[in-house]
């Protein structure tokens, strides 16, 4: 297990009370050893005018589980963890129903981590791959 705080889902869920996580309803929904995993509705909030998820709330949900991920391995509050790079690729299009994130460890070194994440709707179909890095600084 990577987790130096073991990870609980309702503390979590309630941090994101206030923020641009709560607004899109982006919830933590499930934990494993090395991966942490989050919802995102596919509604008003989430979508273009084109009536499809928008790009950026997809990246919101990806960056969202990275960092968090990233929180719970290090020594915190004595260091920080800040994204300090994003990219990500639109696969396909998801109009409705909730999309699922994924973060799982690329590399974690003691001043940045790599995280992978992948998004997939609810068929289980690919939606989007994304790498964050994470500076972790003191």
């Amino acid at each position: 297990m990577i987790w130096k705080y073991p990870p609980n889902l309702d503390a979590l869920n309630q941090t994101r009370q206030n923020t641009a996580v709560g607004h899109l309803g982006i919830q933590f929904t499930a934990i494993g050893d090395d991966w942490l995993e989050a919802t995102m509705p596919v509604d008003h909030r989430t979508k273009q005018p084109a009536g499809i998820l928008h790009g950026g709330a997809t990246a919101l949900l990806a960056e969202t589980i990275g960092s968090v991920a990233s929180v719970l391995i290090i020594d915190w509050p004595r260091q920080q963890a800040v994204g300090i790079e994003l990219n990500i690729s639109h696969l396909r299009s998801v109009s409705e129903g909730v999309v699922t994130g994924r973060a799982q460890p690329i590399r974690i070194g003691r001043r940045t981590h790599v995280w992978d994440i992948r998004v997939r709707d609810a068929e289980d179909r690919l939606i989007a791959v994304a790498r964050l890095t994470m500076a972790i600084i003191t």
